[in-house]
């Protein structure tokens, strides 16, 4: 078969003045063009255009030199043809956060109360003043004094509007801080195209109609476009199609492609024909923004782009937007996606509280009201006059405000905006440790990791690739021989065959300092054989010049599969030769001749192999090195062979040389192990690479101990230990398997995807295994799925690989994930930190507002001041106990693990210990405080009376209170020190100043709107000194040890086995977490108010519009089965697991992804599924909208 490539310009034609009259073809001829498929659009580009580079002709433009780059001209083919950018969503308004803000129930029940507060204020009854009516009126010492009734009602609605402002202010900044991460990676998305004859990236918004851009595997197309010229070109376009198959490119059977595909394998040319809105993509999403209303948000919401990029849109095929919009009409049941470890902990934790504050507000209105009643009716015996109605309703409102208080103390509204301060926090400096998190829930996920499985190349080691050794002609070279000591005839052949059978785009650049390192561009493994033909004192650019990439005759682009390339030449007398490169053990198996030192071809016997991989290759990989063989054959020139038959291809080779290459390791890497050992999270090495080489890696980085008894396994290895006879993969051999294994060497990316999936769904372990992975090539998408927690590699990284992903570290390394960890328990710590804190306030003002009201008939804590509390407590103690940075002692201690409770027995130690003293200290001052500071006591005042002394001390000493324990809170683990560190943490350190500061106005100045009256500076001091107190009580607390306190319970804890093992039977049950079963029995609106539940659904997908797939993937055993539920899908029957041979070979890689979707009935869902009887494993990259939507909550 000849090469893919058209004829065409030798130069660009197309000269400058030409730019001004009209392209041959418009927007619309190149739409219409690009809807066609396969032979149908090669007859319409042959019939109406004459073929490719006619089309580029029209679009001014030469398939080989690119666009002239000319600025007007760029300007030009934009207007015309459009901008390389779909409009992200428009983002909510202030206006609409604050409408979102006012939904919360508390909030609407606080409204309703304060208006019919103030209504009642303003109306008064004629014979009001009747004294029959009680003490209603009595007491009151003015006129104005009585006026003054309204205000109770406005000052709740003034603090109501503040609570919304400031939750509507925090949605709003949260929404700004993702729009600059997306806008961040957007910039970093980068694509190949020639101009001006040069290869330069340039960001994808760039693009333009007309472009010649250079596709390679492992891209997403950004851009719609025609195929000039291709090698071996296969690409996925499951995205659009709903067809798990590789569709092969060629320009004589379809030579169309496509934005949002995926190129799976090969390389090729294609000129750009359609961008932005005009695009495949574009079309999809225009047509699902189109139609407007509440509809268009969600579907919008489906359509938009996972990573956060307007162009990496994964588009829906035809018939799935059918099939949303009937979607939308039936409400269908779609199976719930497990919570985030955390969500769940925090979802069980606010229904329980949430229960026990509805129950405490009920008993406390009706105590108020029977007591009323009672004493009014009963024990004075008054009737009930028409003219006093009001005035008794006046009474029960005020009871009714006093319930809701007790109400929206005892629910810690505060928890999930703690948990997104926290987490959007952590985010934005993660960003500085080279961290990009997707995901938000991975943040967290991350601090409860226990396995780390890591790649070797560009992850431990420094991915800058160099030939060190070298077998040539018979003689193993130490270093690199010297090109005088070798044959003319061998030299020749290294040389051309490394510069011609190597992707033309990878290259040594000189360095961008003086005295740098070269750079290499492209593949490591290919820079490093071209470095190598440079040290020899040879320029392989001469050889690229000679022989362009479109005269190589059929090139067979590296795979996992083959493990190898080769690429064959055709001569001017019709003779064929192929060069090949790969895994020496690989090649060294084809090769039946060597040459040796005179250049002279020798026979090369099996027994001869044997001594060679004994000899040159097990040395040279102990020393940590990887080894690639080079071969060439020669073809007769009397017939064609058959280029499809592989196999026949490429055997029969001739070995040229085999050169070892050193990857060294990152300096940094062997203290990031040993602290990940230390945090009780252990690393294993999955690697494409000799065990050998890999073994000595390890060793280095100090994943493999001298004298550890832990296994070294080979792929072939590891799958004969877990597989029985029919191939399936068997738990139990498994668990036997993963707990020593450290090492896992010549692994494909089934064997990655199969040891993840084994080691998340163990149970040998006391507790679940959560599992971060790190990957850089297509086909290690599935492994990044299954992973709780997928890191991608920002630098080496393919596209399809950060799709996959939680995690990008942009800067490839080791540490940075060490970083995440940190980060991700920091996030569990500081929302421990503000739980404990939250908690002791929600205990002491539930408790004391309840008391309160039940004997004195009003609570000592007024509504106004309970918001204020709330207000503190919640809004700006999340903000300064969840800004706390990470230290290095996060590192010494293990995971918390899924089950462990966020309140363990030391928190609640504090939380009871602390409420203890400030219930003490409050009834104190509340039935002795008169007498103490010799003032009128505050207890059974007539409704509407000025403010006392008395109540306001006891308010000011409950604020002084929290604020000294919010110092206390910062240490969770039973720590003495709580001034620790307490400078590193300016937010914290302006939260509580600027609370004690607003506490003295409120006091001062609040008058009667906050039911207070001014202090001396006596009282003050008292206040302040009780505050202190708190300190000296914490440090009596810490010395009670906590194990003595067997009868504490903790609280909040994650799922139990046995639900987890209930929710696997209940397959054909939505999957709900068990809180919310609890919540259907019957007072769902209720709890779904107090609890916020609308905000805790926000509070791991924060970001929630943008971000709507950061809920993607299952996390525990039964996620798998939630999909089965679906009666579109049909796994196979049992058989032989599907194995799809392929290995993350990591550097010299392309890898490709394997037939194992092609037994998957194609469905529309495209889900990442594993039943663990039918199928072993089924793969899918396509991440499709709707599958979003589906598993998504």
């Amino acid at each position: 078969m000849a090469n893919n490539s058209t004829d065409h310009h030798s130069a660009n034609i197309v000269n400058e003045g030409s730019y001004e009259g009209d392209f041959g073809c418009t927007i619309m001829d190149l739409r219409e063009l690009m809807e066609l498929r396969s032979a149908e659009a090669v007859n319409r580009i042959r019939d109406t255009y004459g073929g490719v580079h006619n089309i580029c002709r029209r679009l001014k433009t030469s398939p080989v030199e690119g666009l002239s780059g000319n600025p007007s001209d760029l300007e030009r083919r934009r207007q015309i043809f459009g901008k390389n950018f779909i409009p992200p969503k428009k983002a909510k308004t202030f206006l609409q956060l604050v409408w979102e803000a006012l939904q919360d129930v508390t909030l609407i029940i606080l409204e309703i109360a304060a208006i019919i507060s103030l209504g009642l204020s303003f109306y008064h009854p004629p014979g009001g003043d009747n004294e029959l009516c009680g003490e209603a009126a009595a007491g009151v010492e003015d006129e104005g004094e009585a006026q003054a009734g309204w205000i109770e009602g406005a000052a709740i609605l003034f603090s109501v509007i503040i609570v919304v402002l400031v939750t509507a202010f925090n949605d709003w900044s949260k929404e700004k801080q993702f729009r600059g991460l997306q806008s961040r990676i957007e910039q970093e998305q980068k694509f190949t195209v020639i101009r001006k004859g040069q290869v330069i990236q340039i960001p994808v918004a760039e693009l333009v109609v007309g472009d010649i851009a250079q596709i390679k595997y492992g891209d997403l197309l950004p851009a719609d476009g025609i195929l000039i010229q291709g090698n071996d070109l296969k690409i996925d376009e499951s995205s659009l199609t709903g067809e798990s198959d590789q569709v092969k490119k060629s320009l004589e059977k379809d030579p169309m492609l496509l934005s949002g595909t995926h190129v799976m394998e090969g390389s090729g040319r294609m000129v750009v024909t359609a961008v932005g809105v005009n695009s495949q993509t574009g079309i999809i999403f225009t047509l699902l923004g189109a139609n407007e209303g509440g509809e268009e948000e969600k579907k919008s919401k489906k359509a938009k782009a996972q990573d956060g990029v307007a162009l990496e849109i994964q588009p829906l095929k035809s018939e799935e937007g059918v099939e949303c919009e009937e979607k939308e009409k039936k409400v269908v049941k779609v199976p719930k996606k497990e919570k985030s470890v955390l969500q769940g902990k925090l979802t069980r934790l606010a229904v329980q509280i949430g229960k026990a504050g509805l129950i405490m507000s009920a008993i406390t209105v009706i105590i108020l009201v029977l007591y009323f009643v009672i004493y009014t009716f009963g024990v004075l015996g008054r009737p009930w006059l028409a003219e006093c109605t009001p005035i008794y309703i006046q009474y029960f409102v005020k009871f009714f405000i006093i319930g809701v208080t007790v109400l929206v103390v005892a629910v810690p509204e505060g928890l999930p905006l703690a948990v997104t301060i926290s987490l959007a926090y952590s985010v934005k400096k993660m960003m500085k440790d080279n961290n990009l998190v997707r995901h938000l829930d991975a943040c967290e996920t991350m601090g409860n990791a226990t396995a780390i499985c890591s790649d070797k190349t560009g992850t431990l080691t420094m991915n800058r690739m160099t030939v060190v050794q070298a077998f040539v002609g018979g003689t193993h070279y130490r270093q690199i021989p010297d090109p005088e000591a070798l044959n003319t005839k061998i030299l020749d052949l290294i040389v051309n065959g490394i510069s011609v059978n190597s992707a033309y785009t990878s290259k040594i650049l000189p360095p961008e300092k003086e005295g740098g390192l070269p750079r290499q561009v492209g593949n490591k493994t290919e820079c490093a054989l071209l470095g190598f033909v440079l040290d020899l004192k040879q320029d392989y650019q001469t050889v690229r010049n000679e022989i362009p990439e479109e005269n190589l005759y059929k090139v067979y682009t590296f795979n996992s599969v083959r493990k190898s390339m080769s690429t064959v030449l055709c001569d001017s007398s019709g003779k064929f030769r192929m060069y090949s490169k790969g895994a020496s053990e690989i090649i060294l198996r084809k090769c039946t001749r060597i040459l040796d030192q005179g250049g002279d071809v020798c026979p090369f016997k099996a027994k001869d192999r044997d001594e060679m991989v004994k000899k040159v290759i097990e040395p040279m990989a102990c020393d940590g090195l990887r080894t690639i063989c080079l071969a060439y054959r020669d073809f007769p020139s009397d017939s064609e062979p058959n280029w499809d038959n592989e196999g026949d291809i490429l055997s029969d080779l001739i070995c040229i040389a085999v050169v070892g290459i050193e990857d060294p390791v990152r300096p940094e890497v062997p203290e990031a192990i040993q602290k990940c050992q230390r945090a009780g999270i252990t690393v294993r090495m999955v690697t494409g690479d000799n065990i050998n080489t890999a073994r000595a890696i390890a060793t280095k980085c100090g994943i493999l101990q001298p004298g550890e008894d832990f296994l070294c396994l080979e792929g072939k290895e590891f799958n004969t230990l877990i597989r029985n006879e029919k191939g399936e993969v068997e738990q139990d051999k498994l668990d036997k398997v993963w707990p020593r294994l450290r090492v896992l060497a010549r692994s494909s990316p089934t064997d990655k995807h199969t040891l993840v999936k084994g080691i998340i769904d163990s149970t040998v372990a006391e507790r679940r295994q959560v599992v971060a992975v790190t990957g850089d090539g297509t086909n290690d998408g599935p492994a990044l799925k299954k992973a709780d927690v997928g890191f991608a590699m920002g630098i080496a990284g393919t596209d399809v690989a950060k799709e996959a992903s939680d995690i990008i570290l942009t800067d490839d390394n080791f540490t940075s994930i060490v970083k995440a960890v940190m980060w991700g328990r920091n996030v569990y710590d500081s929302i421990s930190k503000f739980l404990q804190f939250q908690l002791t306030v929600n205990v002491v003002a539930v408790i004391v507002a309840f008391t309160g009201a039940c004997i004195t008939q009003d609570s000592p804590l007024k509504a106004v001041q309970m918001l204020w509390v709330n207000l503190i407590m919640d809004t700006f103690a999340s903000l300064a106990l969840a800004t706390e940075p990470p230290t290095d002692s996060l590192l010494l201690r293990k995971p918390y693990g899924r089950n462990k409770p966020l309140i363990s027995r030391t928190m609640m130690k504090n939380i009871l210990g602390h409420a203890v003293y400030q219930l003490t200290i409050i009834f104190t001052l509340l039935f002795a405080g008169e007498k103490f500071f010799d003032i009128d006591s505050g207890r059974n005042v007539p409704l509407h009376s000025p403010p006392s002394e008395h109540y306001t001390i006891v308010f000011n000493t409950f604020v002084m209170m929290q604020l000294f324990n919010e110092i206390n809170a910062r240490k969770i683990h039973g720590e003495r020190n709580v001034f620790e560190n307490i400078f590193r943490n300016p937010i914290f350190c302006a939260v509580v100043l600027g609370t004690f500061g607003a506490q003295i106005i409120i006091v001062e100045f609040g008058g009667k709107p906050f039911s207070c009256s001014g202090l001396t500076l006596s009282q003050w001091f008292w206040c302040i000194f009780i505050g202190v107190g708190e300190l000296l009580w914490g440090q009596m607390i810490c010395t009670i040890p906590t194990s003595r306190l067997k009868f504490l319970k903790e609280a909040g804890h994650g799922p139990l086995k046995e639900d987890i093992q209930q929710e696997e039977l209940t397959e054909d049950v939505d999957e709900i977490d068990h809180a919310e079963m609890e919540l259907r029995r019957g007072q769902i609106l209720w709890f779904r108010g107090l609890n916020r539940i609308q905000t805790q659904i926000k509070v791991v997908n924060a970001f929630r519009s943008s971000l709507y797939e950061g809920l993607e993937k299952p996390q525990i055993r039964s996620a798998i089965h939630s999909f089965m539920t679906h009666p579109e899908f049909t796994p196979r029957e049992a058989g032989p697991a599907p194995q799809f041979e392929d290995s993350d070979s990591e550097g010299e890689e392309s890898k490709g992804l394997s037939k194992a979707h092609k037994d998957q009935t194609h469905n529309h869902n495209n889900n990442s599924s594993v039943d663990p009887h039918a199928l072993d494993i089924t793969v899918s990259l396509s991440d499709s909208p709707l599958h979003s939507m589906e598993t998504s909550i």
